[in-house]
């Protein structure tokens, strides 16, 4: 996070001229669109009614400004998504009217949600509620929630009918004493049990609460993370009986200090093993190669993804991995605040990335932003991986320092041109997808079930953003569901190849994602024009292998570790 004085004038002209570089210097022909989708936020038509209360203060407490997330889980196992929703809480200055409580919406199966907190018991009063993960962490058949948030996190037990319970002193999770920002379920030792990896933040408290800006009424703003200590990563190895172990120190992945706000864990060297990637604020991001023997080491500068191109450290936010290029090989996204540029770190395949930002062309249109959420996605199903960013400046207060900046900030989408370059079309999805909005979290779902990946963005102080994607699904398309037997449950670390005529497509089950936020567990495929299927091959963390064959497009198929392909229902929304 960079929050700034008044900038001088060297570093405007500085400012300009990494805008002029990063410009294109010519338009290029891109793939014909036959008609975009649009976005349509059906978030208060839905009954969503929750609104985000980040307890801002006179006192600019530093965790008012860095929340909140979002996330999609199926907790009841109907076939369709629900949405959770986290919230702030009561500070030492700031007393709400009422209580403030995270949300659990279910998804009801007719465009409609309905408010369910109180009866599943998963409002997380009390913490000051920053990001949300969901994972089967028991193998039991129904999702867990672990809710982030400042000093102290809470595991939620999914009981299957309905309800929850608050199993963190048991299973040992609560992170006491530090600021829980994203965390990531991953089975990182191959043992069909779900660990959990958590980015943790600045050691920051009310007691330590810092003036930083100008001394004038109304200029007091948000510090810089750089005036406080960061914290280190946290890692807890599932034991198989509802208990967790800190082997933080013992792995490797506490070892250093960070301003941990995002993380992705994925195998990046394709060698079946999980990785973990963590986006940290104005420091060297990390990169942990598991070593496959319940060990870690850093190697963010070695595989070059640590800083830019240039050397330069930046405000890591939220971050995600995706095969942009049809190689078979992750790349690595990052946001960042403005005046720096979100990043595209291209996978090289031999352990190693580059920073390909400008080659890509995502430089120019992220400078002047705040980048949060960020997702891969296939709006528009023509079979590339497109990059949606969540936007939103870190100070309300910012028109004060720059007149031409503002608080509320509007989304991106770049889509892949399928020549190793996006294009930024934020402008041609529809009036509610460019609304300005101090965005946080971000996570991608099929929520109708339509075939075509809808948006929930969480937003700081406002109501959240339910944005239908309509017409994504012109295009053909194909969603994975896993699950695992011998691996853990969630077929998290599974390795995916499907092949549709003249397309090949590769994903991973992967865990974290986006900032502070939760995603869709189905894997989705867009096709394109092809109706037809012709083959699907899971590699599962086990080292089983599945394969399908002639399968059609435009369905929700469930594939089961030593089973194939099974039964489930996932019904389409009424209305959707």
């Amino acid at each position: 996070m960079k929050p700034r004085s008044a900038l001088s004038r060297r570093e405007l002209l500085q400012a300009l001229a990494a805008a002029l570089a990063s410009r294109p210097a010519a338009a290029t022909a891109s793939h014909a669109v036959t008609s975009n989708p649009v976005f349509v936020d059906v978030a208060a038509s839905s009954g969503i009614t929750f609104q985000h209360d980040p307890a801002a203060s006179p006192e600019k407490y530093l965790i008012e400004t860095m929340g909140s997330g979002c996330g999609w889980i199926d907790y009841d196992q109907d076939g369709l998504m629900d949405l959770y929703l986290v919230n702030g809480a009561a500070t030492r200055i700031y007393q709400p009217r009422r209580p403030l409580r995270s949300a659990l919406y279910r998804n009801n199966g007719d465009g409609s949600f309905s408010d369910l907190t109180v009866k599943a018991g998963v409002g997380a009063e009390g913490l000051f509620g920053m990001g949300v993960a969901v994972g089967d962490y028991d193998n039991d058949g129904f999702p867990d929630l672990y809710v982030l948030g400042y000093d102290h996190c809470i595991l939620y037990h999914n009981n299957g009918n309905g309800t929850f319970t608050d199993v963190t002193a048991r299973a040992g999770v609560a992170n006491r004493g530090k600021w829980g920002s994203s965390a990531a379920w991953f089975d990182y030792d191959n043992d069909g049990r779900l660990d959990l990896a958590v980015a943790n933040y600045v050691d920051w408290s009310p007691d330590h609460n810092l003036w930083c800006g100008e001394h004038k009424p109304g200029y007091r703003g948000y510090c810089h993370p750089d005036v406080y200590k960061g914290q280190t990563p946290t890692l807890y190895h599932n034991n198989g009986d509802g208990t967790f172990t800190d082997v933080s120190q013992s792995s490797g992945v506490g070892l250093k200090s960070g301003n941990g706000l995002g993380v992705v864990t994925f195998d990046y060297d394709n060698d079946g093993w999980q990785d973990i990637f963590i986006a940290n604020d104005s420091m060297a991001n990390f990169l942990f190669h598991n070593n496959r023997d319940g060990t870690f080491r850093e190697v963010g500068y070695l595989a070059g993804v640590a800083v830019s191109a240039d050397g330069r450290t930046e405000a890591g936010m939220g971050t995600d991995a995706a095969d942009t290029t049809g190689s078979g090989w992750l790349d690595l996204v990052v946001t960042h605040l403005d005046f720096e540029h979100a990043r595209l770190y291209r996978n090289l395949r031999d352990g190693s990335f580059e920073d390909a930002t400008f080659e890509a062309k995502l430089g120019y249109a992220t400078f002047h932003l705040s980048g949060f959420g960020a997702c891969f996605l296939d709006y528009d199903n023509d079979g590339a991986r497109d990059v949606f960013m969540a936007n939103g400046h870190i100070l309300d207060n910012i028109q004060l320092y720059h007149a031409d900046t503002q608080y509320a900030e509007p989304k991106l989408m770049f889509r892949n041109t399928g020549r190793g370059t996006f294009e930024d079309v934020s402008s041609k999805l529809g009036p509610d997808f460019q609304l300005r909005r101090v965005s946080r979290g971000a996570a991608v779902g099929d929520f109708d079930n339509d075939g075509d990946q809808d948006i929930l963005v969480s937003n700081n102080g406002q109501a959240p953003q339910l944005l239908r994607n309509d017409g994504g699904n012109r295009h053909h398309w194909l969603q994975i569901f896993l699950v695992g037997t011998k691996s853990n449950r969630d077929g998290v670390g599974a390795r995916v190849k499907v092949v549709a005529g003249d397309l090949t497509l590769y994903d991973q089950r992967k865990g974290g994602r986006s900032y502070q936020s939760a995603q869709d567990p189905r894997l989705h495929f867009g096709l394109g024009p092809r109706q037809t299927v012709d083959s699907v091959e899971v590699r599962w963390p086990s080292g089983m292998v599945t394969r399908l064959e002639n399968l059609r497009s435009d369905q929700i198929i469930t594939v089961k570790e030593g089973a194939g392909l099974v039964s489930r229902e996932f019904p389409r929304v009424r209305g959707g």
